[in-house]
């Protein structure tokens, strides 16, 4: 990321608070840090009250990654005060004051890391001129410590809260006078800090979405086809209208988009049972004439037929690669492929909306607030302005609250009871036939190897999703993927078949399955050239430089993809191909995605077809800086634990009649407790920015295990998810 580029006019203003205290609130417009370069603004907000407390706003959605806890850590750092003495208040959806408040792709550390840290320093520096000027000394003889000011010549001190009521009257900085702290001065920044929700959350206190609850609220389930795209024929409105309980039974129709509206019927009740237990009752007509034809049999027919035929469309060509096989001394070949699959949320999709006076206020635990206003905005007929948003903690994002069809859904129902409160809440089936899944793909790859075992081409036919020659979204292969990028030869192709299903951004989006197909199907190139894999990829990664990415795409560092490759092995004590006890396995496996570089190594006992005493190790380069090291090793350690439940608990979503087959986590498990294995994680840190540690982690896990399976098995896994006993 470019450095922010921030105006001193629009920088800071500070305005003394009713009662006492000061509140900084800060207004920068980014250029760089937002698609085509068009200014935004990013507000943070310090309150610096009577008694020397502090209130730093947390700006961003929360959904367990960290953000809420690691930006202010950022401010507060700069501010120079102790985090004993910070409170954190979760800011509300506003773009024009707040900028990006988006979570995802695991861009919030390296788009705010600046910004937030200026924010602190600026408002420092506005308290310390201010006792500047009340002692009539230079600024320079002045420093800072846990919010107070002291003066190294005369001994003199002063509180922040003290110097608040001058400093109201300061300037704001220029931004080139500006000193951020060195790294060594760091006192808040690179402490491992508890997240600022985990005592509310232990103690069950209502900071999530479903917690809202608001006098007069009524309380709304939404039926809508289970062919998704149904279109609404006719129900038995009257007879549920009737039932004892119920306050209205509404018509939603819908515009045909899943990501806004589809039709549907809602029903509202003081409580969500009631209003549950009348959907039994609901007996709707739908047209699923354009849906019937979808089904997971179908699909695999479809991509057999693609697999053996010409692809529709290029998405690389380099080099030679047609000639590259032809003089090959061996070619490997190989299918992969992977399912559909489901976010599954422990918290289910809600929002609550109130519609008034011609504008819609709305709680939500949404993971991008301004696309949903949008939704909402052109779903009712509303300016921005005219639409809050305040926004919950999320119990469970990982891309699935990237969608705001929940947000949208809960307005439409508001706006047919003006002045009530109404709080939308899905079941667990909803959750399941309404998501917005993980494309399934298919993949026939071909390597071509010299006779000193060199990767000389890479071909890879890729089926999945999309119309119109437009692949769906998360089903698009970058052009600058690993091992694509480090050769000269190379053809990818893609075919598109179509579904009904909406699909959509699942944690590490696409790495999540084209690592579990490059780096499983390398480990047979590798053994096939008598090498190990993390020797292949040393090989191919070549010496230290950079390689461009794909649009607005980081570059590849090959050397620091080597460093944590070289890292892992060291810390796993890698020995090769030398072999291990009867039944036991390695697998090792690289990926760099959003910006990070983690090497893995799994290792495993396999007896009678079930998996055991399992062990991992993570290396990973997120840069110079580890923020929260609590919060990072949580997020690796999760990142490990959600890319074996994908490929070990049997996830998948299967179809039949355009209708998704599983309801609940029975049909679509994750991993338990007892299957978790021990994790080792350490980082390498490098002279680069920090960049983010939601989703890196994720992609290398799964091809680690499955080539682990082969080392303890001599069985290949080129079908998710594992199933051992085929």
């Amino acid at each position: 990321m470019k450095s922010a580029v921030l105006s001193r006019r629009n920088f800071i203003t500070a305005s003394l608070l009713a009662g006492g205290g000061l509140l900084f609130d800060f207004s920068m417009p980014i250029a760089a840090a937002v698609p085509g370069g068009q200014a935004q603004h990013l507000g943070a907000f310090i309150r610096v009250l009577p008694g020397n407390r502090f209130v730093i706003g947390g700006k961003n959605a929360e959904i367990g990654q960290g953000a809420k806890t690691s930006l202010p850590m950022m401010i507060a750092e700069e501010f120079d005060v102790d985090w004993s003495q910070v409170s954190v208040e979760q800011t509300h959806a506003d773009q024009t004051l707040f900028g990006a408040q988006s979570a995802g792709g695991s861009r919030t550390t390296p788009r705010e890391w600046l910004p937030m840290r200026q924010a602190g320093a600026a408002a420092r520096a506005m308290l310390v001129a201010a006792a500047a000027q009340k002692w009539n000394v230079p600024v320079d003889g002045l420093t800072t410590a846990a919010g107070v000011i002291n003066e190294r010549k005369s001994g003199r001190a002063m509180t922040y809260a003290e110097a608040a009521p001058s400093a109201a009257q300061i300037s704001p900085p220029g931004l080139a006078t500006l000193k951020l702290k060195d790294p060594a001065q760091f006192r808040i920044i690179g402490q491992s800090i508890p997240g600022v929700d985990t005592p509310a959350i232990v103690a069950g206190k209502p900071l999530f979405g479903i917690d809202v609850s608001l006098p007069g609220m009524l309380h709304a389930v939404l039926e809508t086809c289970s062919a998704v795209g149904g279109r609404f024929i006719a129900a038995n409105l009257d007879e549920v209208r009737a039932l004892p309980g119920i306050m209205h039974v509404l018509k939603i129709e819908g515009d045909g988009e899943a990501e806004s509206l589809l039709d549907g019927v809602a029903i509202l009740s003081k409580s969500w049972w009631s209003a549950n237990q009348a959907r039994e009752a609901l007996k709707v007509q739908w047209d699923t004439s354009a849906q019937e034809s979808f089904s997971t049999s179908r699909y695999a027919d479809q991509a057999a037929a693609a697999l053996t035929g010409e692809a529709h469309a290029e998405i690389v060509s380099k080099g030679d690669a047609e000639s590259a096989f032809a003089a090959a001394a061996r070619v490997v070949e190989a299918r992969y492929e992977y399912p559909f699959l489901a976010h599954g949320t422990l918290e289910p999709q809600n929002a609550t909306a109130l519609f008034r006076d011609g504008a819609i206020e709305i709680w939500a635990p949404t993971q991008n607030p301004e696309a949903g206003r949008a939704l909402v905005g052109r779903a009712l007929g509303l300016a921005p302005e005219k639409i809050r948003i305040n926004l919950t903690r999320v119990g469970g994002g990982f891309g699935r609250r990237l969608m705001n069809d929940y947000m949208v859904q809960a307005a439409a129902i508001a706006a047919q009871v003006p002045g009530v409160p109404v709080k939308l809440l899905y079941n667990r089936q909803d959750e399941f036939r309404r998501d917005f899944f993980r494309p399934a793909g298919w993949h026939r790859l071909a390597a071509a190897l010299d006779t000193s075992g060199r990767v000389t081409a890479w071909r890879d036919h890729f089926v999945t999703f999309g119309r119109g020659g437009k692949p769906a979204r998360a089903a698009d292969m970058p052009a600058s993927i690993v091992p694509a990028s480090l050769l000269e030869n190379v053809v990818l192709e893609q075919s598109l078949i179509e579904t009904n299903l909406p699909t959509g951004w699942l944690r590490a989006p696409g790495s999540n399955a084209l690592a579990f197909v490059t780096q499983g199907f390398l480990d047979e190139v590798a053994q096939a050239a008598g090498k190990d894999l993390p020797t292949l990829m040393i090989e191919m990664l070549g010496t230290p430089r950079l390689i461009e990415g794909e649009g607005r795409g980081p570059a590849l560092a090959t050397g620091r993809a080597r460093g944590v490759i070289e890292k892992v092995l060291a810390m796993a004590h890698w020995g090769g191909r030398e072999p291990l006890p009867p039944g036991r396995g390695r697998g090792f496996a690289f990926y760099f995605s959003h910006a990070g570089y983690f090497a893995e190594v799994v290792e495993l006992t396999v007896t009678d077809a079930q998996i055991g005493d399992m062990e991992v190790w993570v290396a990973g380069d997120v840069g110079n800086q580890i923020v929260n090291p609590l919060n990072a090793l949580h997020q690796v350690q999760g990142s490990v634990i959600d890319g074996l439940g994908q490929a070990l608990a049997g996830q998948k979503i299967t179809q039949v009649d355009g209708a998704v087959e599983q309801t609940n986590f029975d049909g679509h498990p994750f991993q338990r407790i007892d299957a978790t294995p021990r994790i080792h994680v350490e980082f390498v840190r490098t002279d680069n920015d920090p960049t983010g540690l939601g989703e890196p982690a994720l992609p290398p896990v799964i091809p680690a295990l499955v080539n682990a399976i082969h080392s303890a098995t001599g069985k290949r896994v080129r079908s998710l998810p594992v199933d051992l006993s085929a």
